[in-house]
């Protein structure tokens, strides 16, 4: 999973250099688009770590691959699963 979160991050970064209109998340936090709207959402970056949002990270990678339509992460779920799997982390 090491290898998969650099890269995440390697794109994230790439993708972030390109845009002016880049809202930054702050240090030691990730946003990442949600649902149909592709709601936004900065969560900490320890939730990469828990076996249940990485469920959401493999999701992405199946859907998505490395190259996620809003520039950021986009996580192929409903808002409410987010907010129920998010909630359990807290």
């Amino acid at each position: 999973m090491g290898f998969r979160l650099a890269v995440i991050r390697k794109s994230l970064f790439a993708a972030n250099q390109g845009s002016s209109k880049t809202v930054e998340a702050p240090k030691g936090y990730l946003a990442v688009y949600v649902g149909e709207k592709m709601k936004r959402f900065v969560i900490p970056v320890s939730y990469l770590n828990q076996p249940s949002f990485q469920d959401l990270l493999s999701q992405a990678e199946e859907e998505f691959g490395y190259d996620h339509p809003m520039g950021g992460l986009t996580i192929p779920c409903t808002e409410d699963v987010f907010h129920h799997i998010t909630s359990c982390l807290n």
